[in-house]
């Protein structure tokens, strides 16, 4: 069968065709238009460059990732332009939100739209007084990992944040995300801000890519939402698609800390339901991460909330900035005085997969 011709949004970089694989068999792909094609005939859209790697038969994690994928299909199959270059009905954000993007792009607003309205939710609603400006974009000092930059991936990157922030520490990072509007916009801003960085529209439950394909996995915000059932497949993912003696660190929130409890109270201790954020206790974090990876290790985030950088003080304001404070001075005490870190609001999962012997 002769290959139909690829329009210009489907011109991919050469680099996913020979790191993609097919998210339900991890068959290779092959391009086919303005599809990636797996060996039994599955077909994945391209939409202004950006594969659109999602599973149509699985329940999403989050709504809008079934809009992301049929919007990208009816897109690549020709049967729509959908609302280019926002994709706003694809973005995990309220009704309202999304007419604010819309209307911040139609206004030729300095900064990027989706972006602009998006980072309201940055660290926990620290950013809503940003909402509209997000002037410069707030993008954090990235601390892991130590090593040697490498190959790393961004699970659940959002509009691109922590990608860029690792792309800057010169990691070869590729950010995924089943938000077609969120990836796009964190191309836009990489590109601004004179940054390499990939983006693949994605699910964390099923990785894209090969076993052994990356030295480190990040994943900031997102685990925290999953269901327990979810989070474990997506954590067993990401040790699939690291190397030997590869790390992986993931955020989540801390079910022991007073503002955790003050959440769940708030809901009255009811079980999250959708996209709610999930508080698990340390003992429960660490048993799910030794039961995938083996060992790991516990650390401070933040207090007071949940992602809270000390590197975005400037972006805060005046009651942002003594937070800040607080936290970061809690944080820092905490890698002296261990049991500190087991009341932190949000913290850090660390972990290694064991070198080649």
């Amino acid at each position: 069968m002769r290959p139909v011709p690829a329009s210009a949004s489907s011109v991919i970089d050469p680099w996913y065709l020979e790191n993609l694989v097919c998210p339900v068999d991890t068959s290779p792909l092959r391009q086919e238009g303005s599809f990636l094609v797996s060996e039994d005939g599955r077909r994945y859209p391209i939409v202004e460059g950006v594969p659109v790697m999602l599973r149509g038969d699985v329940d999403a994690t989050i709504g809008v990732a079934h809009t992301s994928l049929d919007l990208a299909v009816a897109i690549a199959s020709g049967l729509t332009q959908g609302d280019p270059p926002l994709y706003a009905d694809t973005l995990g954000v309220t009704d309202e939100e999304r007419d604010a993007a819309r209307r911040l792009h139609a206004n030729q607003s300095k900064y990027d739209p989706v972006v602009a309205t998006m980072v309201g939710a940055t660290s926990g609603f620290a950013y809503k007084h940003l909402m509209g400006v997000s002037s410069p974009y707030p993008i954090p000092g990235f601390r892991f990992p130590t090593d040697l930059p490498g190959t790393l991936l961004d699970v659940g990157c959002n509009w691109g944040r922590w990608t860029i922030a690792a792309a800057r520490e010169g990691h070869l990072a590729v950010g995924i995300d089943p938000q077609l509007g969120a990836v796009v916009a964190a191309i836009r801003v990489a590109r601004e801000l004179g940054v390499a960085a990939r983006f693949v529209v994605g699910d964390a439950r099923y990785l894209p890519f090969p076993e052994k394909s990356f030295d480190y996995v990040w994943s900031y915000g997102v685990m925290q939402h999953l269901s327990d059932p979810d989070a474990e497949t997506s954590l067993r993912q990401m040790k699939r698609v690291l190397r030997k003696g590869g790390v992986a660190r993931v955020q989540m929130a801390n079910a022991l800390a007073v503002r955790s409890f003050y959440h769940q109270a708030r809901r009255n201790f009811r079980a999250p339901m959708g996209f709610e954020v999930r508080y698990r206790s340390p003992s429960e974090l660490r048993s799910v991460f030794m039961q995938i990876f083996g060992n790991n290790r516990l650390t401070a985030d933040c207090f007071f909330g949940l992602g809270l950088q000390w590197s975005d003080f400037d972006h805060m304001n005046l009651v942002g900035k003594s937070v800040l404070i607080a936290s970061e001075g809690l944080r820092r005490l905490s890698d002296h005085v261990g049991p500190l870190r087991w009341f932190a609001d949000s913290v850090f999962c660390t972990a290694r997969v064991p070198p080649p012997q």
